[in-house]
């Protein structure tokens, strides 16, 4: 069986990139994008790509870095400005 991690780009229409409390979290955990990535199954570059708004997280990896967080995926992502 092959393993699969979709992320969607993270640009919205406008060129708005979705923003991320991931680089302010990891900080207050004193960890490092490879560590965070190792916890929740993904390389360093995504967690990367995703603090820089590079890519949107699927919504599998959205609940595993808000599950390692112990918060909600609302709070980790901010979606006030995606459109409906």
């Amino acid at each position: 069986m092959c393993k699969v991690n979709i992320a969607f780009t993270g640009y919205r229409r406008g060129g708005v990139p979705l923003k991320t409390k991931i680089p302010e979290l990891r900080k207050q955990r004193k960890l490092s994008q490879e560590e965070l990535g190792m916890a929740v199954g993904v390389t360093r570059q995504t967690i990367t790509s995703l603090e820089v708004g590079k890519y949107t997280a699927s919504l599998v990896l959205a609940y595993k870095i808000a599950r390692y967080f112990g918060l909600t995926i609302e709070e980790v992502f901010d979606f006030s400005e995606v459109e409906e």
